[in-house]
């Protein structure tokens, strides 16, 4: 991840860790970490979280962690580790040696329970789940003690390891802190620490049978790596008195520092982990690496770049504040990027036939292509031309309208790269369909130029039939209507916003021959159609498929014109 000081804009959490450098804090060192929990694929979301985390280790010079938060044994899977490996890694994110997982400390987070419950400050709880949270009260109400608050330190500590001994049932004991019932903060009313699971861990079997919760294992596992910055969305911003109690409570260990900051919002998108494990489970995408998904594995699948994606997360900035970003600014960055470095190709959606009737039979030639114009050093390749080619379908209307610019009988268009035609007559079925179209070249417009310098407004993209390479191409849009997700009404639920189009697969594209060899994430732009990708699942040699990543039409710059109008 190339983040420079010069680079990586300043954000308040910089101006933050300036002023701590300035007075000597955390003896100038930054260390950062990203702790997901390992229930999920990564989606943009996280990679906001991914580009700030390590970005700021990289600006200060410091160090970054990847941890796995896998307390709950219930909900992860080893899969999710690799995945999320793969996708740290893929956006440029270095953790070196620092891999690290919750649950390579829970024989340290068990110590620390332990001198909780010496101290009189835990205590082992018999009640109900139901009944816990009715005991705890509301914002506005003081909770109420459970009877068991009051057991002696000796009485908690011999419970505490019969939890552990697996003697009691699943939900019938959980270890609670003993903080304040009556505190504004709900999240001080005497919070659980552990509670009792027999679901085997992913990494640690059935060595245990309790497990920490979030809370309780997060701050320390900031501290026992070192780090300085514990960098959190909101939603934490009202267990940060929380995370500060625990580490106070174990005399001598580290004390880093918690900073939120708002979490990533965009249009027509939902973010939420349980919804995108529900559209999964329920096949309404076809898995994680969906192409529609906001994952990280979906957008890279759809063509994403690792530069394009962070260039997003570093320009929507970092706040304080919630908002929504506008899913047609994630579209820019990626098109912006591609438009410098895609090589341009030739591709035909939907094909009719075209006949050039004056041009030699059996004959063959090579026009030369730019690969990109906007890249002087792009080079150039040479495409075969015939007689006999493919153009699109809706580029030939028997009876135009005016200013129709295409390919009608009588108009002079140009054929990219290659020569004028004009339409001379065509060819139709017994239902009156076109299934031809007949043309004349003029052998003088070689390279697309005329040497009278008539001009000719229509240019089209064209295939030799002799030389076209059969494909799929598949057209991806936004998985939701709804501009909000975040805002439902009552009763609406999200699915109802699912929608129809979001793909639209397309059989019988053929395309110019050099997309035969096109490599894993190699993106191209299809001249007049977008910015396509080589599916890296379903495509193989002798079934090419390729993913739309992104329109040629630039909605954001439409959208900032119609703002500013």
């Amino acid at each position: 991840m190339e983040n420079s000081e010069n680079t990586l804009p300043t954000n308040f959490i910089h101006q933050i860790i300036d002023k701590d450098l300035q007075q000597g804090i955390n003896q100038g060192k930054v260390h950062t970490r990203f702790p997901p929990e390992p229930n999920g694929y990564l989606h943009i979301g996280h990679a906001k979280s991914i580009t700030l985390n390590y970005g700021t280790a990289i600006k200060y010079e410091g160090k970054f962690n990847l941890r796995f938060d896998d307390t709950n044994p219930a909900k992860e899977e080893d899969e999710y580790v690799r995945s999320i490996k793969e996708d740290v890694k893929w956006l440029g994110a270095d953790w070196e040696d620092r891999l690290f997982f919750a649950s390579d400390y829970f024989e340290t987070f068990d110590e620390y329970a332990q001198i909780l419950i010496k101290d009189g400050k835990a205590y082992v709880d018999f009640s109900t789940p139901e009944e816990i949270s009715t005991m705890r009260g509301m914002p506005t109400k003081p909770g109420i003690e459970s009877p068991y608050r009051n057991t002696s330190p000796e009485d908690n500590l011999d419970k505490y390891n019969r939890m552990k001994a697996g003697e009691y049932e699943e939900g019938s004991a959980v270890l609670r802190a003993k903080i304040d019932m009556t505190s504004p903060n709900m999240n001080m009313r005497d919070p659980v620490l552990y509670r009792i699971s027999k679901t085997p861990h992913h990494r640690q079997g059935d060595k245990w049978c309790i497990y920490p919760m979030y809370d309780w294992a997060h701050g320390f596992e900031d501290s026992l790596e070192g780090i300085t910055y514990s960098l959190c969305t909101l939603e934490f911003e009202n267990h940060r008195p929380l995370y500060n109690w625990f580490i106070d409570q174990v005399p001598g260990i580290h004390h880093p520092r918690q900073i939120e900051f708002a979490p990533l919002n965009i249009t027509y998108t939902v973010l939420s982990k349980r919804k995108l494990l529900e559209l999964v489970k329920t096949n309404i995408v076809e898995g994680w690496d969906d192409p529609r998904m906001p994952t990280i594995s979906g957008l890279r699948r759809r063509g994403f770049t690792p530069s394009a994606i962070r260039s997003f997360c570093e320009k929507i900035g970092v706040s304080k504040v919630d908002s929504m970003v506008d899913h047609a600014f994630l579209e820019f960055c990626i098109k912006d990027e591609l438009n410098l470095t895609a090589q341009r190709r030739m591709a035909v959606l939907d094909p009719i036939k075209v006949t050039i009737t004056n041009y030699p039979e059996g004959q063959s030639e090579m026009v030369t292509c730019d690969n990109n114009p906007e890249d002087p050093n792009g080079g150039t390749r040479e495409v075969p031309f015939t007689r006999n080619l493919y153009i699109e379908r809706d580029d030939f209307m028997e009876e135009p309208p005016k200013k129709y610019f295409r390919l009608s009988p009588g108009k002079e268009v140009r054929l990219k790269h290659a020569y004028y035609i004009t339409c001379t007559d065509v060819v139709k079925d017994e239902s009156g369909q076109i299934t031809e179209i007949l043309c004349t070249y003029d052998p003088e417009t070689k390279g697309g130029d005329s040497p009278d310098k008539r001009k000719v407004k229509g240019t089209l993209h064209w295939v030799t039939q002799e030389h076209g390479v059969p494909a799929e191409v598949r057209l991806y849009d936004k998985l939701f209507t709804k501009e909000n997700m975040l805002n439902l009404e009552e009763g609406e639920d999200y699915k109802d916003f699912l929608n129809p189009e979001s793909l639209v697969s397309i059989k019988g594209c053929v395309l110019e021959p050099a997309l035969k060899e096109a490599a894993l994430g190699e993106g191209f732009q299809f001249m007049r159609k977008g910015y396509f990708v080589i599916d890296n699942k379903d495509s193989a040699p002798d079934h090419l498929v390729f993913n739309r990543t992104v329109g040629l039409t630039d909605s954001w710059a439409k959208l900032q014109k119609k703002l500013k109008g």
